[in-house]
């Protein structure tokens, strides 16, 4: 059994209040639009944990249905346990989610705090929605 989700900042208290009902999901949706997320990007040099190059590589999962997802974090704590089987991915953006959902292509999904029970898998589908696409 996993160890009590406890919220760190306030997109955190969000997503956890949307998951438990107490708030409606496009409330949490319109929250993370404006939220900062960290997203593990490939290291290749580890200067201090800044990416030295301008073409960040974003860690990509496939998730259960074969469908690629850029992982994001809701902060960069929230990371380092996952990322510890991703040896690669030392550095990191922490940046608003709209700059992130503005660079993803199409056909591409987004996973929020992988590997931990308050998450939230978004589809291609819905990124262009929430894009307005």
């Amino acid at each position: 059994m996993s160890e009590k989700f406890e919220p760190k900042n306030d997109l955190e208290e969000k997503l956890l209040a949307a998951q438990e009902g107490r708030i409606p999901g496009e409330d949490f949706l319109r929250e993370l639009m404006n939220a900062q997320v960290f997203m593990p990007v490939e290291d290749k040099y580890e200067i201090a944990g800044l990416q030295s190059s301008d073409k960040a590589q974003p860690l990509v999962l496939e998730d259960e249905s074969g469908m690629q997802v850029v992982a994001l974090f809701t902060s960069p704590e929230r990371a380092k346990p996952f990322l510890e089987d991703f040896p690669k991915y030392k550095g990191g953006l922490l940046t608003e989610f709209t700059w992130i959902t503005e660079r993803i292509g199409s056909g591409v999904g987004i996973t929020l705090n992988p590997g931990s029970e308050t998450g939230l898998e978004m589809a291609p589908e819905m990124l262009q929605q929430l894009k307005g696409g």
